[in-house]
């Protein structure tokens, strides 16, 4: 764990809870049942997008999933998440720079509606998702190939930016490989006025999943899952500073955006006074 130091920008980081999935089971959450939840007890897994703003910079972190998509795959979807950009005085064409944590569905979707911008993601990502491991039915479910061949299409339009490891996106903000959940996962971490906060986008689903070591059971390689939740803590300044994937907590435990209620301000302090290890542990019984 380090602190930002002073020559360091400092950013405002903004979620937006765009949707959810109700009625999921709480053991379908953990790869194993180690009792961390109340058989039959529900724990639903919510959407989110990232914005990461200063005067000069507006990076988007994922870019959710459109309606069709959300009535395919039984999900609920509050607001369109691109016309959501909005709120904030963007328009989807204006946006210069999207990290795509990964590239399942729920991440990765409306990627065609980003025209002018570069499109962020690890180059493992990519060998992944257009490689033989395809073939089983079971590891492309998460994928569309829509999604998938708009990433494609990007590279030969020199949209898309592959990297190879750890890189600076804009100036102080980096992404740094993760992989576990897929090959090709990565996080964002960002300096903000309350330390280093990171978004863990699906290499830590909640916030119960990192801090009982309890992985989301949707994972390409176990081993590197678990290296990857202490390479996020070792990136961050502190539990309520790794920003989970879908944790329904991290809409509640963040004040809102004034002027923008549905958008949570991830550089302020936590409203509830709960470390997320305990609000975790909490939510997980």
């Amino acid at each position: 764990m380090s602190t930002v130091n002073g020559d360091t920008p400092l950013y405002e980081v903004l979620a937006l809870r765009f949707g959810t999935h109700e009625g999921r089971p709480a053991r379908d959450n953990f790869l194993l049942d180690e009792g961390q939840f109340t058989p039959g007890s529900d724990m639903p897994n919510d959407y989110y997008l990232w914005v990461v703003r200063d005067e000069r910079h507006f990076l988007l972190v994922d870019t959710g999933f459109p309606e069709d998509m959300a009535r395919r795959r039984g999900r609920t979807l509050f607001r369109d998440p691109v016309e959501a950009l909005g709120d904030l005085g963007v328009a989807a064409g204006d946006v210069s720079d999207v990290v795509v944590t990964h590239l399942h569905y729920d991440h990765a979707g409306n990627l065609d509606r980003f025209p002018h911008a570069r499109i962020h993601l690890q180059e493992e990502e990519l060998r992944f998702c257009t490689g033989p491991s395809m073939r089983h039915h079971v590891v492309r479910r998460p994928f569309e190939p829509v999604n998938v061949k708009t990433a494609v299409q990007a590279l030969f339009e020199d949209q898309l930016v592959l990297h190879r490891g750890e890189a600076e996106i804009i100036p102080g903000v980096t992404v740094h490989p993760v992989p576990g959940h897929t090959p090709g996962s990565q996080v964002v971490r960002v300096p903000t006025a309350r330390g280093w906060v990171v978004l863990a986008g699906d290499a830590a689903h909640l916030w119960a999943n990192i801090r009982l070591r309890s992985p989301f059971p949707i994972l390409e390689s176990l081993t590197p899952m678990l290296d990857g939740y202490d390479t996020i803590e070792a990136l961050a300044d502190g539990d309520d500073h790794v920003i989970p994937g879908h944790d329904p907590l991290v809409a509640l435990r963040f004040p809102p955006l004034p002027g923008a209620p549905d958008w949570t301000c991830l550089h302020e302090p936590a409203v509830d006074g709960l470390p997320a290890a305990a609000a975790s542990a909490g939510a997980a019984r």
